[in-house]
């Protein structure tokens, strides 16, 4: 690299340093300009003029917008504006359009990129303590979202068939890898909520690459499919899934290693996907060995052939584990609010979702830094305190850079609780408002309480 180079190279780091401590308002990104990720940030950070919301400052608020309570633009834009006050410098409008103008500007690529590299330097840094067995779990699993009713939304995440036109949502469908150890969202994949290659086997299979030898695949029973289990088996990757309800489970077959444990031979399906060409298919071998064992009235299956390493109650309680990823994304849909997205385009509401992911890395990397400093597994401790205890940090003008070990330490005291085999209906206690359902446009009703009167007044 010659001088001319390494002086611009110096110039932007020293930019992105200069803004990160310009303002607390950018606490967040002060996180990912650590020097592991530095280098990726300069490199994917678009050009642009000197802005009251250059793009470090916008992503910055962008992500601390969808971890507040009130997730408004217009509350993300007074924070700005009162924290600019705080710091002595100008005043500025409190209008919300240049913001919103800011945050189409952040390039989506960077949100992504810089999500999936922060997920993948927190995996990559597990002490061994947190691993299975000294190996990486990466927990998948699917979940719709959910978007404002316009036609950009419908004409690219159409809503559900069973929803009556101008009474429905665009719906779109989600897969995530998580890493077991740490929490992290290491990759994920978007699409309609149906239609032809969008379910979550289609989807998945666009995040393989993200699988390396010696990894282990931990899904419940929709990803338990022969040509998913081939392709992973191939790159040395193992799998451990609960049984597809279609596939019948004989003991009385295959090769017995004890009790309800068996190595069985799973034949090629005749059938050729459609999403797949011939020359894949027969690519793929006519045979797969696999390990199935049944542990607490589940079928479990495996590519962990060898019994003498992982016995039953090691494969049992390593599924019991993937709970974790239904808690992971309670914790984004929840907790984080990104059950239903706010932007009124597909594109935004893309990069408000990788924003979320973005978000919730940042927050496992404070609660894997203090689970490290306290000598827990960082599954042990609170997500939703965490959230709350670094928004209210930041609010107050507090570091995580200069107070970090006070930070830690007030992380690392809320606990989860150890509930085992807990169950819980899936009911509400408390009843909702009496009020009908709206079944027609929202146009065609206002329309009708303008001639007729609300229901409650023509009775």
């Amino acid at each position: 690299m010659n001088r001319n180079a390494r002086n611009v190279l110096h110039q932007r780091r020293s930019s992105i340093g200069r803004r990160s401590r310009a303002t607390e308002a950018v606490e967040f990104f002060n996180v990912l300009t650590s020097p592991q990720l530095l280098e990726a940030t300069e490199a994917l950070l678009p050009k642009h003029r000197e802005r009251l919301y250059p793009p470090t400052v916008a992503l910055s608020m962008f992500m601390r917008q969808v971890l507040e309570a009130d997730g408004s633009c217009q509350k993300a834009v007074n924070g700005w504006a009162a924290q600019r006050a705080a710091d002595g410098l100008t005043a500025c409008s409190v209008r919300t359009g240049g913001y919103c103008r800011a945050r189409q500007r952040v390039p989506l690529e960077m949100v992504s990129t810089l999500t999936r590299q922060t997920g993948r330097e927190l995996s990559k840094k597990a002490p061994a303590q947190w691993l299975w067995r000294g190996r990486a779990v990466k927990l998948v699993d699917g979940t719709g979202i959910s978007m404002p009713d316009t036609p950009e939304n419908q004409a690219r995440y159409p809503q559900p068939n069973t929803q009556a036109p101008g009474v429905g949502f665009p719906l779109a469908r989600l897969v995530l890898v998580i890493c077991l150890a740490s929490g992290a969202a290491l990759d994920a994949a978007v699409g309609p909520h149906s239609g032809k290659g969008t379910g979550e086997l289609g989807l998945v299979r666009g995040l393989l690459e993200g699988f390396c030898a010696g990894d282990v695949m931990l899904a419940d029973a929709l990803y338990c499919n022969y040509f998913l289990i081939a392709t992973l088996k191939a790159a040395g990757v193992d799998v451990l899934f609960e049984q597809n309800g279609a596939r019948i489970t004989d003991f009385r077959r295959g090769q017995s290693l004890g009790t309800r444990d068996h190595l069985v031979h799973w034949s090629k399906p005749a059938a050729r996907p459609q999403w797949m060409t011939p020359e894949q298919y027969a690519g793929f071998p006519d045979e797969l060995t696999v390990r199935e064992v049944k542990v607490a009235h589940r079928v479990l299956v495996t590519t962990m052939l060898d019994h003498r390493r992982v016995s039953k109650d090691d494969l049992s309680d390593l599924y019991a584990r993937r709970w974790n990823v239904e808690l992971d994304l309670r914790n984004l849909k929840t907790t984080m609010g990104m059950d239903v997205l706010s932007c009124q385009t597909p594109q935004m509401n893309e990069k408000q979702l990788w924003v979320h992911l973005l978000a919730y890395n940042v927050i496992r990397l404070l609660m894997a830094q203090a689970a490290n400093n306290a000598g827990v597994d960082p599954r042990e401790l609170s997500f939703k305190h965490t959230v709350q205890l670094w928004t209210e940090w930041v609010a107050r003008g507090l570091s995580a850079t200069k107070d970090c070990g006070r930070l830690f330490t007030l992380i690392a005291q809320c606990r989860v609780g150890n509930r085992p085999k807990r169950i819980e209906p899936r009911m509400r206690k408390r009843r909702p408002k009496p009020y009908p359902w709206l079944k027609v446009p929202r146009a065609q009703a206002r329309q009708k309480i303008e001639r007729h009167g609300h229901a409650w007044e023509t009775k």
